[in-house]
C-alpha cells in the first residue's frame, strides 16, 4: 500500500491517493477522505509518502512511437514535401549515421525506446511497426491494434485492410504525412478502399481536411516530427471538430527525446486548448485505444501515476506544461514504483536487495532510479555502437 498525502492533482483538487494492489482505492478531496487508520497507514505493508511542492497526474499515454528507432539522431537535410521524399533522402545522404545504430540489435533498441518513454513520465506507449516482445517492460507497450505503415510503402495494404474476417481491432496507419497533392490524395485513396468501414486511426494527417477526418476514429498528432520534416503540421484546430485528437512523439529519427519539449511546441501552436492538449495525453487516448482503466486519477482506476516537481500554481496546467524529465520524482505503473528520484530514497526505505532491482542514472544532473538494469543496457548499446550519444548516464547508487 502506498499513500500519497495531500498531492495537488493537475486540473483537479488537492487529494490524498491510496494505492493498493495496483489500483487507486481511495481518491478525493484530502479534507473529506476516509483515510486508513493510523495502524493501517503505518503497518509493515504501508508506505506513506509526504511530497512537498509537487503535482500528480495520470501516467502519460504516448499514442505513436517506433521503439526500435529511438536510438537514432534526428535525420533530415531540408524541408520535404512528404515522407517518401524524406526516406529516400536520408538513406542516400545519412547512411553514415544510420548504419552504426543498426548495428545495435533490435531488442536492445526496443528496450531503450521503452526507457525513453518512462523517463518522460509515459506509462503506456503505442508501438507502431513490427511486433516487439517486451514481457518485462516497466511500462505498457500497447500493440493491440492492426498496423499498416502507409498507403505508399505498405505492400498489399488494400488486401490486409479488407480481410473479411477481422479481429475487431482498429487499424493504425501513417496517412497524409506531407504537404503536396500526393499526400492529400492518399487520404482519399485509403478512405475509398476501406470497404468494410474498419476503425481507422490516422497518424500525422498533415494534409488532412475536416471532411476526410470524419472517416477516422482518431488522429495521432506528432507536431515535432511534422515541423522538422515538413515545416508544417496538421490543422488540428479544424480536425478536432471531426475526430478525436491524441498526442504522439514519433521516434527520435524525426523528433527530440524530451517529450515535454514536444508538448510545449504543441501548446505554442494554440491549435488545442490547454485542457484539450492535456486530455490528448490522458483521457482521449485511453478512450481511443479502449483502455478505460487508465488516463485518470479516480477511484478504482489502475494506479498509473506520475509525481513531478511543481513549477507553478498547485495543480495548474501551467505547472504541468513546464515539466522536464529531471522534474519527475515518482512513476507508478499498476502501483509498482518504476522510477523515483534520489531525493525520495530515505522515504522509500528500500532494502539493499530491493534496491538492486533498480538502476541509478543521471538525467540532466538529476539522480534517478529506474526499474531494471538500464546500466547494463547502456553498456550493451555502447558495445555495439561505441560513442553513441544517450541523454542519460550511469551513476553509482546512493547508500
Amino acid at each position: 500500500m502506498i499513500i500519497l498525502h495531500h498531492i495537488p492533482v493537475v486540473n483537479g483538487a488537492t487529494q490524498t491517493l491510496l494505492v493498493d494492489k495496483g489500483v487507486i482505492h481511495v481518491a478525493g478531496n484530502s479534507n473529506s477522505l476516509h483515510l486508513p487508520s493510523p495502524k493501517e497507514s503505518s503497518g509493515p505493508d504501508a508506505l506513506p509518502l509526504h511530497l512537498d511542492n509537487c503535482i500528480a497526474f495520470p501516467g502519460l499515454i504516448n499514442s505513436h512511437d517506433h521503439l526500435d528507432f529511438d536510438l537514432f539522431p534526428k535525420l533530415g537535410n531540408r524541408v520535404y514535401n512528404d515522407y517518401t521524399e524524406w526516406g529516400t533522402d536520408i538513406h542516400a545522404v545519412n547512411k553514415h549515421l544510420i548504419d552504426p545504430v543498426l548495428q545495435v540489435p533490435r531488442d536492445l533498441r526496443v528496450q531503450w525506446g521503452v526507457y525513453k518513454n518512462l523517463l518522460n513520465g509515459v506509462t503506456t506507449v503505442v508501438h507502431h511497426g513490427h511486433y516487439v516482445s517486451a514481457p518485462d517492460a516497466c511500462i505498457e507497450v500497447f500493440q493491440d491494434c492492426n498496423m499498416l505503415h502507409s498507403v505508399q510503402l505498405e505492400k498489399g495494404w488494400r488486401l490486409k485492410l479488407n480481410k473479411p474476417l477481422g479481429n475487431g481491432r482498429p487499424w493504425a496507419i501513417h496517412i497524409g504525412e506531407g504537404t503536396n497533392a500526393k499526400a492529400r490524395q492518399e487520404i482519399n485513396t485509403l478512405i475509398n478502399w476501406n470497404i468494410f468501414k474498419k476503425k481507422l486511426i490516422g497518424i500525422h494527417g498533415v494534409a488532412m481536411d475536416a471532411r476526410q477526418a470524419r472517416a477516422f476514429a482518431g488522429l495521432v498528432w506528432c507536431p515535432d516530427s511534422n515541423f522538422f520534416l515538413l515545416g508544417a503540421t496538421a490543422a488540428i484546430n479544424q480536425l478536432k471538430q471531426s475526430t478525436s485528437i491524441v498526442f504522439g512523439t514519433d521516434s527520435t529519427l524525426s523528433a527530440g527525446w524530451n517529450t515535454w519539449e514536444q508538448v510545449r511546441l504543441a501548446r505554442k501552436t494554440g491549435l488545442l486548448t490547454d485542457e484539450e492538449l492535456f486530455n490528448a495525453l490522458t483521457t482521449s487516448p485511453a478512450a481511443l485505444w479502449n483502455k478505460p482503466q487508465v488516463g485518470a486519477l479516480k477511484e478504482g482506476m489502475q494506479a498509473d501515476i506520475v509525481i513531478a516537481r511543481q513549477k507553478g500554481q498547485p495543480g495548474s496546467l501551467d505547472s504541468f506544461f513546464a515539466i522536464n524529465p529531471e522534474d519527475i520524482l515518482l512513476v507508478l505503473k499498476k502501483g509498482k514504483i518504476v522510477l523515483f528520484d534520489e531525493s525520495l530514497l530515505h522515504q522509500l526505505h528500500l532494502s539493499e536487495q530491493v534496491l538492486q532491482d533498480y538502476s541509478a542514472i543521471g538525467v540532466n544532473n538529476a539522480g534517478k532510479y529506474v526499474a531494471g538494469d538500464l546500466q547494463a543496457l547502456i553498456r550493451a548499446i555502447h558495445a555495439h555502437a561505441p560513442g553513441l550519444a544517450l541523454p542519460v548516464k550511469s551513476v553509482a547508487q546512493t547508500a
